[in-house]
């Protein structure tokens, strides 16, 4: 199919909106893993936006390229879990098999080996993505069966569906993926109690966001819901009111998101809910949409869940076919609808005001707060951003009433949390627990051995602790988290997991703020320094004060929490920095003399007067 076919065609699909534009280009990148120059040109002129935009868009995120990356992509998981278990192995098995160097094309132009940050399957890894698809479980016979498909031209499409299985993995069920529930019920509940009653149950529920944040859903509900800008002088807004003879209109000044891009390494819980409970979130948006006065919803999808994408969008459609999504909601004036935006690797997207911007068809820089999202969010409209955990939270206090919900927990994290639990245990994958639960009793549920380094709870940007800490409890008031739980036995190497985290935050910082597109690379080289043991205690307190730096100043999240994994292990673990350390006053950072090497060699020279030192004669 020739390009501007297919440029025509995803233009048409999409509306020829320029928000659409991302899009677009994840269509272009999946037809000709790449997108071609013509093709930037086409998209272009018929969307009236510059070139230059969007080759910056091509540039910010990871899964899209202006070079071919071959018909057979294939991108394996850095996670530090997938490392624990050998995803190097794999790579060097791809690569000397398939004839191809990391990171290159292979020469016929078929086939390209890379890694990639995280791709949400830590409990069941090593695994990787293949032309967007996930793989998992990737043993040496498994690779022998892919090299086989690869090298016989197999379209993906023919692969045996045993290859891209990906396993709900459930280890305990609670309050949530326990509770009986019938399509519908969270929606009736609402139209029958009416809008402010409703609103009141959230309240009394003291639900707060899942992400890890923690803001109360209902407070954020109600700023979104007075953030009416459009002139309506009736005071009612068209909501709906106590009596459920009275209906909802449809308001479409006002917008409601799912973020669902968990992109935090070692979080992978939201992956269960979008699979088996996506009814529930579904519900659960459709609930915020009543109550905010809202007839448009998006999903902003990772794109590591690509493989989600056909099956959400199929649930859609049962749910229009049943009246549970469209026009007239179960005979109700109420119209909302729900579309699905598909990510493009890029962490920083997480953050809801980055979020907005991609789904807005531009780089996922976060914005400048205040405004904030429930005044001024998508396309500069009142908007609700929740994770996926926090609407099928809401679904279920909708239909069972918010003291239901409120009884477990603690007085300050009520209902319960779910945790992606990976790492050194016998049993990795997706718990329930409600909030309060020592961080002892998790791991005796999951199996791990107590001779632990220690834990990082909350990703990279979390906590790490020690086992003095295991009496800990996990709620907003003391652990916090938004659900990675990531355990590490005696026998790994701190600097190994630290250097990860820290390279993650490098390579995923947007670049807009100098403290963290600056700050994230020293911290990298001063922390790569110690690392390989030509550290000095002179430069260890220069680590610190670095990662001081970025915490402070930084624009977003992102860079606020960068230095977690070195300022919290440093505080725990000092002993074994001090030991890492030469003994010696300073060492630099680099060798003048060895950085000359490529210089020698082009001159073809080596005597004593080409060396910044003299050498011992």
């Amino acid at each position: 199919m020739n390009i501007e076919t297919v440029v025509n065609s995803l233009i048409q699909a999409h509306g020829a909106k320029a928000t659409q534009l991302l899009q677009i280009l994840n269509g272009l990148q999946a037809q000709f893993h790449h997108i071609p120059e013509d093709a930037i040109t086409l998209v272009a002129e018929q969307l009236r936006i510059s070139p230059a935009h969007i080759v910056s868009l091509i540039e910010f995120y990871s899964f899209l390229s202006i070079t071919p990356r071959g018909d057979y992509e294939i991108l394996i998981s850095d996670s530090i879990t997938d490392r624990m278990i050998g995803n190097r192995d794999i790579i060097d098995q791809l690569c000397n098999r398939l004839g191809v160097e990391q990171g290159v094309l292979r020469d016929d132009g078929r086939v390209s080996i890379n890694t990639t940050s995280c791709t949400g399957m830590c409990d069941q890894g090593p695994a990787g993505l293949i032309n967007g698809l996930t793989i998992t479980q990737l043993t040496s016979d498994r690779i022998d069966e892919i090299i086989k498909l690869i090298e016989a031209s197999v379209p993906l499409e023919r692969w045996p569906e045993h290859l891209f299985a990906v396993s709900d993995n459930v280890q305990q069920r609670g309050l949530l993926l326990e509770n009986d529930y019938t399509k519908g019920d969270a929606i009736r509940a609402t139209f029958e109690r009416g809008r402010e009653k409703t609103l009141d149950e959230l309240t009394s529920s003291a639900l707060r966001g899942r992400g890890g944040a923690g803001f109360k859903t209902a407070m954020k509900w109600h700023f979104c819901h007075e953030s009416y800008t459009t002139g309506d002088t009736d005071g009612d807004l068209g909501l709906i009111c106590d009596s459920p003879s009275n209906h909802v209109t449809a308001d479409c000044d006002r917008i409601v998101v799912c973020n669902a891009d968990e992109g935090e390494p070692g979080t992978f819980k939201d992956r269960l809910l979008l699979t088996t409970h996506a009814h529930q979130l579904i519900e659960g948006m459709t609930v915020c949409a009543a109550i905010i006065g809202s007839c448009k919803g998006y999903i902003y999808l990772r794109g590591e869940y690509r493989y989600l994408l056909d099956a959400l969008e199929a649930m859609l459609a049962e749910r229009r076919e049943q009246n549970l999504l469209g026009d007239n909601i179960l005979g109700e004036q109420f119209h909302f609808d729900v579309e699905i935006r598909l990510g493009a690797g890029a962490y920083i997207c997480g953050e809801e005001s980055a979020l907005i911007e991609s789904l807005e068809g531009n780089r996922g820089i976060p914005r400048n707060r205040p405004p904030f999202p429930v005044t001024n969010g998508y396309l500069n409209k009142p908007t609700v951003v929740n994770n996926v955990e926090t609407f099928v939270c809401a679904a279920a206090i909708a239909e069972k009433g918010g003291s239901w919900f409120a009884q477990y927990g603690t007085e300050q994290s009520t209902g319960s949390k779910l945790l992606s639990v990976s790492g050194d245990c016998a049993r990795p994958g997706i718990y329930e627990f409600t909030f309060g639960i020592s961080v002892h009793e998790i791991l005796d549920r999951c199996g791990a051995d107590l001779d632990l380094l220690g834990i990082q709870v909350g990703g990279p940007s979390g906590t790490f602790i020690t086992a003095d800490e295991f009496e800990r409890k996990i709620a907003f008031e003391d652990l916090a988290t938004g659900g990675s739980f990531i355990i590490f036995n005696s026998s790994r190497n701190l600097f190994d997991i630290v250097q990860n985290f820290t390279h993650f935050f490098s390579h995923e910082s947007c670049g807009f703020c100098t403290p963290c597109r600056v700050g994230t690379t020293l911290l990298t080289r001063q922390f790569d320094k110690i690392h390989a043991g030509h550290g000095s205690a002179g430069d260890l307190v220069e680590l610190e004060e670095i990662g001081k730096i970025i915490q402070a100043a930084s624009h977003c999240g992102l860079g606020q929490t960068a230095a977690n994994p070195i300022l919290t292990t440093l505080a725990r673990l000092p002993n074994l920095y001090h030991m890492q350390l030469k003994q010696i006053g300073f060492e630099p950072g680099f060798d003048l003399d060895s950085s000359l090497d490529t210089a020698r060699r082009l001159t073809a020279r080596d005597d004593l007067d080409a060396h910044l030192k003299q050498r011992e004669q």
